[in-house]
């Protein structure tokens, strides 16, 4: 077929019908890589695991993940797309069912595997669709639904997850896949279709590149088991840890080089040569880190510093998910008239700003208040996934598009990763920075600290406490304080750090151009 016949091909079917049943399943599957988390107490009581053993079970998800992620655009050309979207959905339903009928922690283990490497394939082959499907000028208002997957699903994770395992068990937040995964099946049999160059591709019956992927394989593997079990084993004290860093320092180096000069490599890496593209993936990657990284912050001082049970501490976040739903259609219509960059831009000094204001939480805050907190934040988020994601693939070639997906996607979920185990790790760190000055102070040559300590003391008396009792209680009440006290000033140092981070959106959306995208349409 004619290149121009390629550029006039559109599906038959309507393609908004066809986004909302392709969106479904990448709904479901982004939904998975948060949904565990306020679970895995529950988890590790129920398959007596310890809670450390737990978290292997998000881990094992987006090790599995993140190798399939990069990759996904080689097995659409060698399968269709098509085909490989079905199996994909099928599969991670299949698997789903099996997490939620698990009776041993193996068996978890196991199936989650299955869910990460298939669920793997469906955000990227997703996003291709909707590429393929809309023309250029139309993709923002498209791209405005993949947002309620990619940036609404994760903030929701945490909210589904604890009400489910709250109100039932920990097994229903598996189980609920299941008739989404059948819905979806059936809905992209019937509305979805692999366009012409997909299958003259698929016909050509081009090699796999196995070499390619056993690198992919090393340098991503490599680095989620670096980030995600960094903080548990002690980071580099850890010979695990050297190990992994540096397998994935071996397969980033060598698997970029053969990539880069193999005749037909598993991903396309000189999509990076178009700067839109390549600017997009970086704002994308700090947005994800940003995205996942502080979704996590609130929740996690919710429970483990303000006692909330996990359906409120993930309620925590509601208000902000709806927020969101009700600015992406906003952003999608700005977008019409005003540069992506400019909205890019704006959108990351909103994030930079609300988590600047996040930075003053304090021991007693309410759950109104937090709720605010991440409301604010989600109004950045907002002006930030559809005018990226659009301007990204504004100026690529369609025949690009699997690879160039693929690689926008992997970069989004791996630092997603990064971010929540940096946050993570942050709110350690500071603790014992915060621990370490203060303890300098809680000692009888201060007076500060010998007036709290009195007053405590007359506190206690004041209960019915003899003074014996009191003094003898009062250093430990005075401990308790101040660990609290260091617990929110950690927290308050991640906010921080991590509204520097996503100020740095704002001069890297200034690199976009202003280039005419494919089919003529400004990029702006």
């Amino acid at each position: 077929m004619s290149a121009a016949a390629h550029k006039e091909w559109r599906p038959s079917g309507n393609p908004w019908v066809i986004t909302l049943v392709v969106t479904l399943a990448a709904f479901m599957e982004v939904l998975d890589t948060t949904i565990v988390n306020v679970s895995l107490p529950h988890i590790a009581g129920s398959l007596s695991v310890s809670n450390d053993e737990s978290t292997w079970a998000l881990t094992t998800y987006l090790v599995a993940n993140g190798i399939v992620l990069t990759i996904s655009g080689a097995l659409s050309r060698m399968i269709g797309r098509k085909r490989y979207f079905l199996i994909c959905i099928a599969v991670f339903t299949l698997a789903s069912l099996g997490c939620g009928m698990a009776t041993e922690f193996w068996q978890l283990i196991l199936f989650r595997a299955l869910q990460g490497f298939f669920g793997g394939g469906l955000q990227p082959t997703q996003q291709a669709i909707i590429l393929d499907t809309f023309p250029p000028e139309k993709r923002g208002t498209a791209f405005s639904v993949t947002a309620i997957a990619i940036v609404v699903a994760p903030i929701l994770g945490p909210v589904v997850g604890g009400y489910l395992t709250d109100t039932y068990s920990w097994h229903w937040i598996f189980l609920i896949n299941v008739p989404i995964g059948v819905l979806t099946i059936f809905g992209v049999m019937q509305t979805v279709e692999d366009p012409p160059w997909i299958e003259e591709e698929r016909q050509q019956g081009t090699r796999f590149d196995y070499i390619g992927t056993g690198f992919i394989v090393l340098a991503l593997a490599g680095l989620e088991l670096f980030i995600d079990r960094g903080e548990q084993y002690d980071w580099f004290d850890s010979s695990f840890i050297r190990w992994s860093a540096g397998i994935s320092a071996i397969g980033f180096f060598f698997g970029i080089y053969w990539m880069l000069y193999a005749k037909n490599p598993v991903v396309n890496l000189r999509v990076f040569k178009d700067r839109n593209f390549a600017v997009g993936t970086l704002n994308m990657g700090l947005m994800g880190f940003v995205l996942y990284g502080s979704a996590v912050l609130i929740p996690q001082f919710a429970q483990q510093q303000l006692g909330y049970n996990a359906t409120w501490s993930g309620l925590v976040l509601a208000p902000g998910a709806v927020l969101l739903v009700m600015l992406i259609p906003v952003s999608a219509k700005l977008s019409g008239f005003i540069p992506a960059k400019y909205l890019v831009m704006w959108g990351g000094f909103c994030l930079a700003a609300a988590l600047l204001y996040s930075h003053g939480i304090t021991p007693d805050i309410d759950y109104q208040e937090m709720a605010i907190m991440r409301a604010a934040q989600t109004v950045g988020l907002a002006f930030l996934f559809v005018p990226i994601s659009t301007i990204a693939y504004a100026t690529l070639p369609r025949e690009l598009n699997g690879d160039a997906t693929a690689l926008f996607t992997m970069v989004r979920n791996v630092m997603g990763s990064v971010g929540i185990s940096v946050s993570t790790a942050l709110v350690t760190n500071q603790g014992q920075v915060r621990a370490s000055y203060l303890s300098e102070h809680m000692t009888p040559l201060n007076e500060p600290f010998n007036t709290t300590l009195q007053q405590i003391e007359r506190a206690f008396v004041d209960l019915g406490f003899s003074a014996a009792q009191a003094a003898s209680l009062a250093p430990a009440r005075l401990y308790q304080m101040m660990t609290e006290q260091v617990m929110v000033l950690a927290y308050a140092d991640a906010f921080l750090i991590t509204a520097g981070l996503a100020l740095l959106i704002v001069p890297l959306a200034m690199l976009f151009t202003g280039a005419k995208v494919q089919g003529g349409g400004p990029s702006h």
